[in-house]
């Protein structure tokens, strides 16, 4: 007796929205604590950069400060790597990565 091996429907896949799809997931940039930067200074680049308040602005530095990271912005994987950018030109130590 022969039996026919059990026929499996192949999805289809899209190559280019799956791409799209992980360009749109949600990325975030991170600064890290430094023993460079003076922290009136850290504060001063999150509210001049990113448009924080000044109350915004220092409590994320305090959070840098304190637990040595701390994420300061969230969207699509273009815009967090132009925002690591900035930072590092503003001389902060950064990087960008999905959100968990």
């Amino acid at each position: 007796m022969s039996v026919a091996p059990p026929q499996h429907a192949t999805p289809d896949v899209d190559v280019e929205s799956d791409a799209a799809s992980q360009l749109d997931q949600p990325w975030v940039t991170i600064v890290w604590n430094d023993p460079v930067n003076l922290m009136s200074y850290v504060a001063w680049v999150f509210q001049n950069y990113f448009g924080y308040s000044i109350q915004e602005s220092e409590k994320l530095m305090l959070k840098v400060h304190r637990d040595g990271k701390a994420v300061v912005a969230n969207g699509p994987r273009e815009k967090m790597e132009t925002d690591t950018e900035a930072m590092h030109g503003y001389g902060l130590w950064a990087t960008f990565e999905k959100d968990n």
